[in-house]
């Protein structure tokens, strides 16, 4: 996700270091002091606007958050959004490259890995940008506690087919596969903003949970 670009964006980003963490190659290892608690911190690669960080954040105030995007512009919104809803300490926003999490964090520190209509990147050649290929299955394995879990959505059907299957082939446990989210709709359901537009169309929401097996 891009928006339009807004001159005053970085600006506005670097005067909430609290929020935004300006240095979080510093922590890999330790966000526990970010936090000040050693609640479990769970991650969304491809946070968006941040609706949906922000609305788990809201709801699970004993579980850390951390939202990650790359461009000034998306940050941004999210940061609003963090701001408007007066969200407590246990959420936080990086901007970097989810190709990079290795720089960020270590083994351990990472209790779940949530990817929400990430980019399809619909071309053979672009596979490996897909961020449930084995590429990325093996960052998220590095970061993730022993049977740690990723959570997935998505309305693109292929996108979920080949998300099935790389998790598969990776040696995953496929805890829960939904063709249809919204047919029998989890009480404790957060959607984004593409989930709330896709569904409103009539499109079905398809979800993966999937588990690392200890090797």
């Amino acid at each position: 996700m891009r928006l339009r670009n807004k001159p005053w964006a970085e600006d506005f980003i670097s005067e909430h270091p609290n929020i935004v963490i300006p240095n979080p190659e510093d922590f890999s290892g330790n966000w526990g002091e970010v936090f000040q608690n050693s609640n479990p911190m769970h991650i969304e690669v491809g946070t968006g606007r941040g609706q949906f960080i922000t609305g788990m954040a809201k709801a699970n105030p004993d579980i850390n958050y951390i939202g990650i995007e790359l461009y000034d512009s998306v940050i941004l919104s999210a940061l609003e959004n963090v701001i408007k809803a007066e969200i407590p300490s246990n959420l936080k926003l990086l901007k970097v490259n989810g190709e990079h999490l290795l720089k960020f964090f270590a083994k351990n520190d990472v209790s779940r890995v949530y990817l929400n209509f990430s980019d399809p990147w619909p071309k053979i050649r672009h596979a490996k940008r897909r961020l449930s290929h084995d590429t990325f299955l093996k960052l998220y394995e590095s970061v993730l506690i022993d049977n740690g879990e990723v959570h997935f959505k998505t309305d693109n059907r292929e996108l979920f087919e080949f998300s099935l299957k790389s998790m598969s082939e990776y040696g995953m446990l496929l805890k829960s596969v939904s063709l249809d989210l919204h047919v029998n709709m989890p009480k404790n359901n957060i959607m984004t903003e593409y989930e709330e537009k896709f569904s409103a169309m009539g499109h079905p929401i398809y979800r993966l949970v999937s588990q690392f097996i200890s090797r």
